[in-house]
């Protein structure tokens, strides 16, 4: 079971905006240029948010940090911002960072229980990698008049530092589920449910006899 799109409360949207200061955060990290398109740590902060948060959680964080882009904060790696970001050459990555951290999160809390680190790397892979390359790539094709197939080999210049990524968003995650639970809010109480359940089950079973 994921998180539903229900109505955020007080502590979900404490969540988000904390997630999206990360997200702010990790800018502060220069970007690497590798081409038209840089190397930055922030995508470990769209990854790691829709793990912890969720989808539909995780997405509302990435889109809360671009909307502070969007109005000019220079938030992104590099002291970036502004509208005109939306427009340039990794308009595409931008965009598909908020259904990356969607699917991220819609595969690492899918099932019932305790969450899987082999779940949560799987979302971070397809969320993290292969949804956010769908939108950049192409895009970033168009605007900088590349054929799709060069920036496509180009991209793979990311792979390495995006599994890494990956992997410390998924190491980051299992620790936080075991040692601060509350970050993850009604998805921990479900798991917390469904681990208990069949223990009252078995007690009110073995009370009946």
């Amino acid at each position: 079971m994921t998180d539903a799109p229900r109505r955020f409360d007080t502590r979900d949207i404490a969540r988000i905006a904390v997630f999206a200061a990360i997200i702010a955060a990790l800018g502060l990290i220069g970007p690497i240029p590798v081409g038209p398109v840089p190397i930055t740590a922030q995508t470990l902060g769209v990854i790691l948010a829709g793990m912890v948060l969720g989808a539909w959680r995780g997405a509302a964080a990435v889109a809360v940090f671009l909307a502070l882009v969007a109005v000019g904060l220079p938030l992104l790696s590099g002291g970036h911002g502004g509208a005109g970001v939306f427009v340039g050459v990794t308009a595409g990555y931008l965009f598909g960072w908020i259904p990356g951290a969607f699917v991220t999160g819609l595969i690492a809390h899918s099932g019932r229980g305790r969450l899987s680190w082999w779940r949560v790397a799987l979302g971070g892979v397809v969320g993290g990698i292969l949804v956010v390359y769908a939108l950049g790539i192409p895009v970033a094709s168009l605007v900088a008049k590349l054929p799709l197939d060069a920036v496509m080999i180009g991209n793979l210049a990311f792979i390495p530092g995006d599994l890494a990524k990956i992997a410390i968003a998924t190491a980051l995650t299992m620790t936080l589920w075991k040692a601060y639970p509350p970050v993850f809010g009604a998805r921990r109480e479900r798991a917390l449910a469904a681990r208990t359940a069949p223990a009252a089950a078995d007690a009110t079973d073995a009370s009946a006899r």
